[in-house]
């Protein structure tokens, strides 16, 4: 669904993030007691009434200071306004109106898009309107005051703001894969997603932490949509001070819960470190489809022996997302870049695959002729009864057996391997539970099941 945006200006500090949180009904945005906490524009799916949409929050617009970020947020917060559809305007009630207000509004007047103006931090009822009623001097209209901490005067605003928006009816719903982009930082993901998108969605630069937010941002290909997912770098957790970074990295763990797809960025000049492979290893443990994407390629310095010296590294240090693909790419170039969504589309599928039970234990037969289970020194052997699919996202297969410990992890990797090769789970784990129950109830279900 291409939701219609509302887009949130304002100067910083005057309580976007936390009015955003309060339109989408959830902590989302990044809320700390400091300027600039938001960078990128960000965007959070929100409702109200009958309407549903967009809303994207922006960093504080500063015309007058080119120091650090204020330049590139600037051009997020003006990017986000071109394609939004109705704008509003945030001011502090309590330090009332200040020359920096006066103009972010003479430059709203200036656009296509209609804008209200909300009058933040009237926590009070009373003294609300009297705190609003100082904004009229802005010549913006009606200034709505409103609480974003305590929510009062959101719902009086939102009823205006919808009345521009389109009715949901008439806004198509189109599936979307959801793709997090993850690595730890300067690894150049903020890098990979403008070139994704083709367009400078994120903010990039060379000051680690620069990305702050998850960064939502939807593209077509080939008639497919994606849901790309920008997220800050993660270090090491004894390094992350609590603040902005340390709610940072929990959205970005978020992220990869709710994605569909994980492209994990390595850095091809670094190699696998320590950090890479704890990542890896949460990906793994989150149970989502993943494509390694091993960045900077054409900062490498190359011989005949490169790359497969590299690909050993990562089967070596990776071994537990060796299902995952391997793309060598370079994000500021370009190189290779159109190959990621392919593999994208490639591990999604695998990662929503059903298999019917009769092809499950058609792969359990022939796995177990080619090498038998294991059998113990009192001479007791390890017997598969059947098996079957019992969910997806991961594909996660449950095996019925006589006793799981007589099945050592050398052959579940084994049985873990056959399933992976025969029924082609690339880009996605596979999750296979072995359970045991007494001999004679497994042996009516499994006949049970061969007649059916």
């Amino acid at each position: 669904m291409s939701l219609p945006i509302i887009a949130i200006i304002g100067r910083p500090n005057v309580g976007k993030s936390t009015f955003v949180n309060r339109l989408v009904a959830n902590r989302i945005a990044i809320v700390h007691d400091e300027p600039g906490i938001t960078r990128d524009r960000t965007y959070q799916e929100g409702f109200w009434g009958d309407r549903d949409f967009l809303v994207v929050d922006t960093g504080g617009l500063v015309f007058d200071d080119d120091t650090e970020f204020l330049p590139m947020i600037r051009e997020q917060a003006m990017a986000a306004l071109q394609e939004a559809n109705v704008a509003i305007l945030v001011v502090d009630g309590q330090t009332g109106p200040v020359p920096a207000d006066a103009e972010i509004a003479q430059w709203l007047r200036l656009q296509p898009v209609p804008f209200f103006l909300a009058v933040n931090k009237c926590e009070s009822a009373e003294e609300g309107l009297v705190q609003a009623a100082q904004f009229w001097e802005l010549g913006c209209g009606e200034p709505y005051p409103v609480s974003a901490i305590h929510g009062s005067g959101t719902g009086e605003l939102l009823d205006e703001v919808v009345k521009v928006l389109p009715a949901n009816e008439d806004i198509p719903d189109i599936p979307e894969t959801k793709v997090a982009i993850i690595g730890r930082p300067n690894v150049g993901k903020s890098t990979l997603l403008n070139m994704l998108t083709g367009e400078n969605r994120s903010i990039v630069s060379p000051i680690s932490g620069t990305t702050r937010d998850t960064i939502d941002m939807r593209v077509e290909r080939d008639g497919k949509y994606y849901r790309l997912i920008d997220t800050a770098g993660i270090r090491k957790k004894k390094n992350v001070q609590y603040g902005a970074e340390f709610f940072s990295i929990h959205r970005a763990f978020k992220a990869i819960r709710r994605a569909d797809v994980v492209i994990f960025v390595l850095d091809a000049v670094d190699g696998v470190t320590e950090q890479d492979q704890k990542l890896a290893n949460r990906v793994m443990e989150e149970g989502r489809a993943a494509v390694v994407a091993i960045n900077k390629w054409d900062a490498v310095e190359k011989d005949s022996y490169t790359i497969y010296d590299y690909e050993k590294q990562i089967k070596d240090r990776l071994y537990f997302l060796d299902w995952a693909e391997p793309l060598f790419i370079s994000a500021l170039t370009g190189q290779r870049v159109d190959k990621l969504l392919n593999l994208v589309d490639t591990a999604y599928e695998s990662h929503q695959r059903r298999v019917t039970t009769a092809v499950v234990n058609e792969v359990l037969q022939e796995a177990v002729e080619w090498h038998s289970p294991p059998t113990s020194r009192q001479g007791k052997q390890g017997k598969i009864y059947y098996g079957t699919q019992v969910s997806t996202q991961p594909p996660t297969i449950t095996l019925f057996v006589n006793d799981p410990k007589r099945f050592n992890e050398g052959y579940r990797r084994y049985i873990d391997r056959q399933f992976r090769e025969q029924l082609d789970f690339t880009g996605t784990p596979i999750r296979i539970l072995w359970r045991g129950k007494k001999v004679r109830d497994l042996e009516k279900t499994a006949n049970k099941a061969t007649r059916v």
